[in-house]
């Protein structure tokens, strides 16, 4: 069903393991913290304007979330945020760094099954913060069946050709497996190569954009599903 490809790169986040419901918590919890001044919505509207303010200076994850989320709670609270406030919206952070990545149902056993055709180099592309990330790839055990591992601070088209320039292939040889259209689809089908979309059951506001058909896209429910693709 696919032509040419010779390298499957997985996003990591919410493909290969659960993320963004820690995130969701935590925003919840800290919007029950701080209901004084506004109900979740209001909050939660707030902090998406906070955080894209911020993107640039500190870039994605956990920890760019948490300090989001104390300036959105000082921006609201007028300067007023307790103590016991502030500590509250430091350990909703520290939970989403303490995750525990357990591989989503099939995900390992369908590496294996990739690995073992032969067809296929198998690489990671995930976005976010360096040590963050990495104690993620660690605690998940799945590093062992990537020929190559890269953490980068955005997935846009410049990435996508760094990696094909560094494993030596062209974009068309490249297929790309992820939950998010916006970083691992669309910049990928771009360029000319394949995506295969994975959606999550949540997905970050910033990642929310157009999707559509494409001869080189499969979309499928659930990661196992890839195989009927590849193999």
């Amino acid at each position: 069903m696919v032509d040419g490809v010779k390298v499957i790169a997985f996003d990591a986040d919410d493909t290969l393991w659960s993320n963004e419901p820690l995130f969701r918590e935590a925003e919840r919890k800290v919007a029950e913290a701080l209901s004084e001044y506004g109900d979740f919505q209001h909050i939660s509207d707030e902090l998406y304007k906070v955080e894209f303010k911020n993107m640039e200076d500190y870039g994605f994850g956990a920890k760019a979330y948490t300090l989001s989320m104390i300036e959105n709670a000082v921006n609201l609270s007028g300067g007023k945020l307790t103590g016991e406030q502030v500590s509250l919206i430091i350990e909703s952070g520290r939970t989403i760094l303490h995750n525990p990545a357990t591989p989503l149902p099939g995900v390992e056993e369908t590496l294996i099954r990739l690995l073992g055709d032969g067809r296929y180099k198998l690489a990671l592309l995930t976005k976010g913060e360096l040590h963050d990330q990495e104690r993620k790839i660690e605690r998940s055990g799945l590093g062992k069946y990537f020929s190559h591992i890269d953490i980068v601070s955005n997935k846009s088209q410049k990435e996508y050709l760094g990696l094909c320039s560094f494993l030596g292939i062209g974009p068309e040889s490249l297929m790309m497996v992820g939950n998010s259209f916006k970083s691992d689809i669309e910049p990928v089908l771009q360029l000319g190569g394949w995506g295969i979309h994975i959606p999550a059951e949540m997905l970050w506001k910033l990642e929310h954009t157009e999707e559509y058909d494409h001869p080189r896209l499969f979309k499928v429910s659930a990661f196992p599903e890839i195989l009927d693709v590849l193999l």
